[in-house]
């Protein structure tokens, strides 16, 4: 490690916290399951279990399009919906402060209770600890999620992705990051950016039961695509080459990352997906997330090349090839 302090960058999704996993937690933690550093381990207990955990900081607590609570639910579910499981249970640990309104604990233990009905899934156990005033800010949320996973078909996987296949992101970009920052900094836009966060599981049921054979899923969120898009490269591989003109990011989202010097494509979502797959299910993958509610702007956004490998290039309008590198720093901490 090249740090002796832990910084905000080491949270972010880019290389700071990749190698604050590689050099640290992977070093000590060793073991066939998590080397493959997927969105959910993925157990042989009796049967194919997927198994995941995500601790959620968001600050402000509520912003438009989503609070702590139904982030807290729709993250894990989402992680679980990456590895093509259906979450079956939950579990959530709160951390409070002292001096918290029980009211604001009280609104967000109900949005993850509608959260957790919209994505049909209980929470069937949890914690609760309570530090002095100063050792936290108001309330932090654990959960942990299991899901069951199928056993007559592939699994997506982050070293699966092949040259020849497509890259598609399931909606707009950025939402979520930007909605948080804006909030939290009071900043005045003349509309209102919502967050993305929604529980995706039923999206990604969708697509598997229309595609036999999905090779990645990825929910983009700390780091955003940039960041999703180079570590399945990197465990494939490969090169993916993304076209510019074809992402999706709202117009009022646009705008405020070219006001705040933001790269959209660097910025976290809560409510989408990067699926990888072969060519020829182009056509039917979209078409099937286009008729789901969660689904309706997605869009293809690149292909996948044999050469060179670990590398992601970003097509731009002019028709020139860059590098999509990942987040060198920390540009929205806490937005999860």
């Amino acid at each position: 490690m090249s740090d002796d302090i832990i910084l905000l960058a080491h949270g972010a999704g880019g290389g700071k916290s990749a190698e604050l996993v590689r050099e640290l937690f992977l070093a000590h933690f060793a073991n066939a399951v998590l080397a493959q550093l997927g969105d959910a381990a993925v157990l042989e207990a009796g049967g194919r279990l997927a198994f995941t955990t995500d601790a959620f900081v968001v600050a402000p607590l509520f912003f438009p399009g989503g609070d702590i609570g139904k982030l807290a639910v729709c993250g894990t579910v989402n992680d679980l919906a990456a590895m093509g499981a259906t979450p079956v249970a939950l579990s959530a640990a709160f951390i409070l402060e002292e001096g918290l309104e029980m009211d604001i604990l009280r609104r967000a233990v109900e949005s993850m209770a509608r959260a957790a009905r919209e994505a049909g899934v209980p929470i069937v156990a949890g914690d609760t600890k309570v530090v002095p005033r100063g050792s936290a800010d108001k309330l932090f949320i654990t959960t942990s999620g299991i899901g069951l996973l199928p056993t007559e078909r592939p699994l997506p996987a982050p070293e699966r992705a092949a040259a020849g296949d497509v890259v598609l992101v399931t909606g707009t970009l950025a939402d979520h990051g930007m909605a948080v920052m804006i909030h939290r900094e009071g900043l005045d836009f003349t509309s209102e950016i919502r967050s993305d966060c929604a529980p995706l599981a039923g999206l990604v049921a969708a697509l598997l039961d229309a595609v036999p054979d999905v090779h990645c899923l990825r929910d983009p969120t700390r780091g955003g695509l940039a960041a999703v898009l180079n570590e399945l490269a990197a465990s494939s591989g490969v090169c993916i080459e993304i076209d510019e003109e074809c992402i999706p990011v709202s117009p009022d989202v646009r705008v405020a990352c070219e006001l705040l010097g933001i790269d959209p494509l660097h910025v976290a979502n809560e409510g989408k997906m990067v699926a990888i797959l072969p060519a020829e299910h182009a056509d039917a993958a979209l078409a099937t997330l286009r008729n789901h509610p969660y689904g309706q702007h997605a869009a293809l956004i690149g292909r996948v090349h044999p050469a060179p490998a670990a590398r992601v290039h970003l097509r731009t309008p002019l028709g020139a090839l860059r590098i999509l590198d990942v987040p060198a720093g920390d540009l929205l901490p806490r937005i999860c």
